[in-house]
């Protein structure tokens, strides 16, 4: 009943600026999940992804809104106007959490890179307790491979890496500009608000890994078929040579035949010049 009323209830927001006002009302953390409403304790890997929503638990309402802005189909303008509201720093994180969802993954750094440095506070975890500034979660979007264990979109290793160059060109370039760098606060979401290179080469990894798993198989069957491919491929090579030798071997048995018949003709021509030649004399 209380997701039939949810259901309802979101599906009467009609505008930008109708969803805009839910979210200041009614967004209090950016999990995906209401707090203790799944269950993943001892469960490891995919075990623990569950993709059906009546076995993961109950939507939040962070994320039943993010849906709904994405129905909406947001104009940059709009979407602008997410990231730089005033009002609450929830509707500025679902303007960047947007953005991770629907943004060709080419296009997350220069949609991103305005607000690296952002020192605004908001605490994304479920309960509280894990406060951190909108640079940090802006950074962990672009590094993190998921979001409180449910997946992000994936990006392309090759533009993974650009936008860990950016990151860390970024980074030099804002500690020359500031001699003295202030302390880390603790980050939710998955850390605080510095970029950490150690931690990036760590994603990247289970990032390489993960491309490995999902291609792997497909390279092997890949590898097979193509293999099979080869070996038909000879076998007809073979069977064009032999055709083509027997062809070759019947042109010269003909030829030779012919050769032959002619001589036979010739020699019976003389013969029988040289018969008339001696009965005539």
């Amino acid at each position: 009943m209380l997701l039939l009323l949810s259901a309802v209830h979101l599906f009467k927001l009609k505008t930008y600026h109708e969803v805009v006002d839910e979210i200041y009302y009614q967004v209090k953390h950016l999990e995906p999940w209401e707090r203790g409403s799944r269950k993943t304790a001892g469960q490891t890997g995919m075990c623990g992804g569950v993709r059906g929503v009546g076995a993961g638990g109950i939507v939040s309402t962070a994320f039943c809104l993010l849906y709904k802005l994405y129905t909406l189909r947001l104009t940059r303008k709009q979407v602008n106007g997410l990231l730089q509201h005033t009002d609450s720093p929830y509707i500025r994180a679902l303007g960047f959490m947007y953005i991770r969802y629907t943004q060709p993954p080419a296009d997350l750094f220069d949609w991103y890179a305005e607000y690296l440095d952002d020192e605004e506070e908001v605490d994304p975890r479920a309960g509280g307790g894990g406060s951190t500034t909108i640079g940090a979660l802006v950074r962990q979007m672009l590094i993190k491979l998921d979001w409180f264990s449910t997946l992000f979109p994936r990006i392309p290793v090759p533009i993974q890496k650009q936008i860990e160059f950016k990151l860390a060109e970024h980074n030099r370039q804002s500690a020359a500009a500031k001699p003295a760098v202030a302390a880390p606060r603790g980050g939710g979401g998955g850390g605080g608000n510095n970029y950490n290179p150690g931690r990036a080469d760590a994603d990247r990894r289970e990032h390489d890994d993960r491309d490995r798993r999902d291609y792997g198989d497909a390279d092997n069957r890949y590898s097979k078929d193509r293999t099979k491919r080869d070996d038909r491929d000879r076998e007809r090579d073979r069977d064009r040579d032999r055709d083509r030798r027997d062809r070759d071997r019947d042109r010269d048995r003909d030829r030779r035949d012919r050769h032959r018949e002619r001589s036979r003709s010739k020699d019976r021509h003389r013969h029988r010049s040289r018969s008339r030649d001696r009965r005539y004399r």
